[in-house]
């Protein structure tokens, strides 16, 4: 039985959600607030609905004909639901974190509009059915997040705006260019198609290659690899939730999760091997990794170091994909999940020191361990997982990574692995030191930047509990890696149940 209604239920709810809190005034602090977390749980619940359905076998599909062979798609498959249970999951965190951090702020009315629908375009682009359906909640994303990114309406934040509309939309041009020479070649843009792609290889290999390129090309700017990643560590001014949805949910995600789609699902990961792309992609990932880490190693602000952070950390994603075998997939799919975990408890406690503290830069927070304890276990938690260290998620990601490159004999791959880590090592540990072993403030050492007390505890409960929440998962993800439905075991099931039977 298809239950049609599913997707496009889940889709409904956020949408629904933003016309609701658009129509209230700016002081139903309330009613938006219910309007918020009853959409958020409610996606969840929904987002659960289709994972047990899809486990059990079933693929719910809405369509209606727009014209011609072009066809509006919602599929509920293994990794549209995958990709909807990472959004829906951290949609519900940064929801409660976004609350309490803007308590008393201006236009509220207007950010929670439009981050309704920067998840609705997110939870589309999950379970769109073809290309032309994911084209429509691509643009939609960018439409969605830029009055998020110029929130603060500061110089900088507007500047940073232009810049990133530059970017995303020339993307949208160029992703539009590929899928129209796609449809023109083919007939079709469906999601299912990768068995008919090969038979046109003999006569228009050249065409093809053009169109991977310009699909990935597109796609490689919301990804944010270089060299087409300058918006991103512009896009910092945006205040600490809409940086967790950035990096962590929305945009950088779309961008992977689009290739994953294209390789995958479009073209089909032999197709791909076949035509050459795959090692061109993963040199262009791991270029990607090395440059990003050195570029977090030279920042002397919190934000900016993990945006860098998020440069080298999402491209692990595209260089699992250029693996051709089972292990580097796994490996690709189950690090989609486990570094939005880690990336948004990152910027959640990056938000805190903010807010809490005034501390922005790195060298200002010096015992700030003592002050921050939760907070700063939290982030001992996220950047120790971003190094690799065992039993967190982000070992389980570089272990299948690294046995995906042996088994590929690309062993170059397992060279950029190690270097990396020892990156990622070399910017994350020196804060982790500050943190728990300097003398500061919380010693008598000096002031902070702009102490107040926002909480009983260390801070306001609607910024600390979304944190510990998603701390603790990140985690799980790694100590319960074997258990049903972990992020290692779904990415298991996309791998061999749909990709490589």
């Amino acid at each position: 039985m298809n239950a049609a209604w599913l997707p496009l239920t889940t889709l409904l709810t956020s949408l629904l959600a933003a016309v609701v809190i658009f129509t209230l005034p700016e002081n139903a602090r309330r009613l938006r607030t219910s309007a918020n977390l009853l959409a958020a749980v409610g996606k969840i619940i929904l987002v659960g609905l289709m994972a047990v359905r899809v486990s059990a076998g079933h693929e719910d599909t809405f369509s209606f004909q727009i014209v011609g062979n072009v066809d509006f798609v919602l599929r509920a498959d293994a990794l549209g639901v995958m990709f909807a249970g990472l959004s829906s999951l951290l949609w519900l965190c940064t929801t409660v974190y976004a609350i309490g951090y803007l308590e008393g702020s201006a236009n509220r009315k207007r950010f929670f509009g439009f981050f309704s629908l920067c998840v609705a375009s997110t939870l589309g682009i999950a379970l769109a059915g073809n290309l032309f359906t994911f084209l429509i909640f691509y643009e939609m994303l960018t439409l969605s997040t830029y009055p998020l990114v110029v929130h603060a309406g500061t110089q900088k934040a507007l500047d940073a705006g232009r810049i990133y509309l530059r970017y995303t939309l020339s993307a949208g041009v160029v992703l539009l260019l590929g899928a129209v020479l796609l449809y023109a070649l083919t007939g079709e843009h469906s999601f299912s198609s990768e068995a008919g792609l090969g038979n046109y290889l003999a006569d228009h290999r050249g065409l093809l290659l053009l169109i991977f390129a310009l699909l990935v090309g597109g796609l490689a700017v919301k990804a944010a690899m270089v060299p087409l990643h300058g918006w991103l560590p512009r896009a910092m001014v945006a205040p600490a939730p809409v940086s967790a949805l950035l990096h962590a949910v929305a945009v950088v995600k779309a961008g992977a999760f689009g290739i994953l789609r294209v390789i995958y699902d479009l073209y089909g990961i032999e197709l791909s091997v076949e035509l050459g792309v795959t090692t061109a992609l993963a040199v262009m990932a791991s270029i990607t990794i090395i440059y990003g880490s050195l570029r977090a190693l030279a920042q002397q602000e919190l934000k900016p170091r993990l945006a860098f952070s998020t440069i080298s950390q999402v491209s692990y994603v595209v260089l699992g994909v250029s693996l051709f075998g089972p292990f580097g997939t796994i490996g690709a799919l189950a690090h989609l999940l486990h570094q939005g975990l880690m990336k948004v408890t990152l910027f959640f406690c990056a938000g805190n020191y903010a807010e809490e503290l005034g501390v922005h830069r790195i060298d200002e927070m010096d015992g700030a361990g003592r002050r921050m304890p939760l907070t700063s276990l939290a982030f001992t938690i996220g950047a120790l997982g971003m190094i690799g260290l065992p039993p967190l998620a982000g070992f389980i990601t570089k272990w299948y990574l690294g046995v995906g490159a042996v088994q590929a004999q690309m062993y170059w791959v397992v060279a950029v692995l190690v270097a990396s880590s020892s990156l990622n090592a070399m910017y994350f540990l020196p804060i982790l030191h500050r943190l728990w072993f300097r003398t500061g403030p919380a010693h008598g050492q000096g002031q902070w930047p702009k102490e107040q007390r926002l909480g009983r505890l260390e801070t306001h409960g609607w910024l600390l509990w979304p944190m510990v929440f998603t701390a603790l998962a990140s985690l799980g993800a790694g100590l319960l890696a074997g258990l049903p439905f972990s992020p290692l075991d779904w990415a298991s099931r996309v791998a061999y149940g749909e990709y490589l039977p």
